[in-house]
């Protein structure tokens, strides 16, 4: 009878149902549960959270899948089981907002797989403030999760790790602005890197670290000297609460090594230093960390003209120079590397006294003038206007070649702007200023074309000097266009009509060269009534008028 019950007891049990069973035997892959039934039940040892701590003796639940499979064993769940007798607590839970305790269990597309007493889902996005991009490292882990999700249909949970990790950083953040004052110090770790500075965790609020309040000296990027993820000190140097915003600073925590510049580095003194940037205008130099000082580019050289600093500085390059000046509120120093020589130019007045004549190359050309080579780095300058007496130079081209070789006369030096005005027509007489012995109106003369113009022909005389032939002058008959009747080079003869001292002009007439003594009388009293400042082109009515007397 005894056995009979027992054998009736063994059948009540049936499928979906959940029941308590003890382990009799832990397999490689699986667990043999006794669960009072004519046998026993297999439950897959993965199942179990902790596989390890299933131990021979142990009680559990389990539901009951199968009561009897092909092989006549009872098919358990014992996954199935705790997430059924979980699945109204954690309904409790999420109503409420809760917090419930899980383990990863596993890495899936979009996020983790978490067992919570059922299986939930963490998206990858609600794992952590920042979405780490290693994941896997997660699984194994258990965490404290908030329940943000649930379709009870699916029986589906999304979980957030995040909203926690928020919600404690929003309780440290406040606590954090209501103690934080200016000038603490405060431990951070390196959150993010931008062009103007980094944002620093202060493990619950976030501060900016400006670049310039990053070092005393140049920084390019805060890269040059922070990474992400680097632990560091930093000085608090303002906190709005408002706005929740906190400024930091880093070399706050080393003292200004501009507040004793002047003691360092006295004007006249000769430092050492590294280039650290080249500019258009000058070269920043290194003098020791957060001090920089300033080469202008015409602190170069007392003598060469430098386009650029990086034509004769290169990047890190160590050189020597000159303090000229300190400005230590706005923080700069001017260096000079040509003051460490004397200047070439301190005793160019005593070497080149007005009137010396000189002998030098011509090195360069420009419009205005030519720059002829005294000795090295010293140049003078001949100006167009001061390359003949007699000849309307344009270019100096017309008369000059660069490496020509030529004398000249010292006019004037400027040591401050440092230049040297030279001459070469002063080397010789002004033929105008005797021009009545060389020349006099009536004179026959010969000479060759030198110039055609619309109104007239140049001929060169002797001494340098130009004479010009309206071309009324040219001949007896009209003449519509002068490269008719005169080519340059031509030689002519030609009656000298008319002197002009005073606007160096000699005015000549081709056709009065066969003119009888009474015939030049009569035009030069014509001449003779133009106006001084007149043009000689005038001197075609002048013609005019004489052929009409004759």
């Amino acid at each position: 009878m005894e056995q009979a019950l027992k054998q009736s007891k063994k059948q009540l049990v049936t499928q979906g149902e959940i029941v308590k069973g003890t382990v009799i035997e832990v397999r490689a892959k699986e667990v043999l549960v006794d669960i009072g039934y004519k046998s026993e039940g297999i439950v897959p040892l993965n199942e179990f959270v902790e596989p390890a701590a299933v131990q021979v003796g142990s009680e559990i639940d389990v539901l009951i899948e199968k009561l009897e499979n092909k092989e006549g064993t009872v098919v358990l769940s014992h996954q199935k089981a705790e997430f059924k007798k979980n699945w109204d607590r954690i309904l409790t839970i999420c109503n409420e907002g809760g917090r419930v305790m899980g383990k990863v269990t596993a890495l899936v597309k979009g996020g983790l797989i978490v067992n919570v007493g059922v299986e939930a889902f963490l998206p990858s996005s609600q794992l952590d403030v920042i979405t780490p991009k290693n994941l896997s490292g997660f699984v194994g882990n258990t965490y404290e999760f908030k329940v943000v999700k649930i379709n009870q249909e699916r029986q589906n949970i999304v979980l957030s790790r995040r909203e926690l990790i928020e919600a404690e950083r929003g309780d440290k953040r406040a606590k954090l602005l209501a103690d934080m004052v200016p000038g603490d110090i405060r431990k951070g770790i390196v959150k993010n890197l931008t062009d103007f500075g980094a944002f620093i965790d202060l493990n619950g609020l976030d501060g900016l670290l400006h670049i310039t309040d990053m070092s005393w000296g140049r920084l390019g990027h805060p890269s040059e000297i922070l990474k992400v993820g680097q632990e560091l000190d930093v000085v608090v140097l303002d906190v709005n609460k408002e706005k929740e915003r906190v400024s930091l600073g880093l070399k706050q925590k080393l003292a200004n090594p501009w507040d004793s510049i002047e003691t360092k580095f006295p004007i006249g003194t000769k430092v050492k230093g590294k280039v650290v940037s080249l500019v258009p205008y000058g070269a920043f130099v290194q003098l020791e960390p957060g001090v920089e000082g300033l080469i202008h580019v015409t602190e170069l050289s007392w003598t060469k003209r430098i386009a650029k600093p990086s034509d004769v500085l290169k990047q890190d390059q160590e050189v020597e120079a000159i303090v000229l000046g300190i400005n230590r509120d706005e923080q700069k120093i001017s260096l000079g590397i040509r003051q460490l020589e004397s200047n070439p130019w301190d005793g160019a007045a005593a070497k080149y006294t007005v009137g010396t004549k000189i002998k030098g190359q011509v090195r360069n050309t420009t419009s205005y003038g030519a720059f002829v080579e005294l000795e090295e780095g010293i140049d003078g300058m001949v100006h167009v206007s001061d390359m003949s007496w007699t000849r309307k130079i344009n270019h100096p081209s017309e008369v000059l070649k660069k490496g020509d070789v030529v004398d000249a006369i010292v006019l004037e030096v400027d040591r401050a702007n440092q230049r040297i005005a030279l001459g070469m027509k002063q080397l010789e007489t002004d033929p105008w200023s005797n021009i009545e012995t060389l020349y006099k109106v009536g004179d026959l003369v010969t000479g060759k074309v030198t110039k055609l113009a619309s109104f007239g022909a140049f001929v060169g005389l002797q001494h340098e000097i130009d004479g010009l032939v309206h071309i009324s002058q040219i001949s007896e008959e009209r003449v519509d266009k002068i490269k008719n009747v005169l080519k340059p080079g031509q030689e002519v003869s030609a009656r000298v009509v008319k002197i002009d001292r005073n606007e160096r002009r000699i005015g000549l007439s081709i056709k009065a060269a066969a003119y009888t003594d009474e015939q030049i009388k009569e035009e030069q009293k014509i001449l003779d009534a133009l106006k001084p400042g007149e043009d000689l082109v005038a001197l075609q009515h002048a013609f005019d008028a004489l052929d009409d007397v004759k």
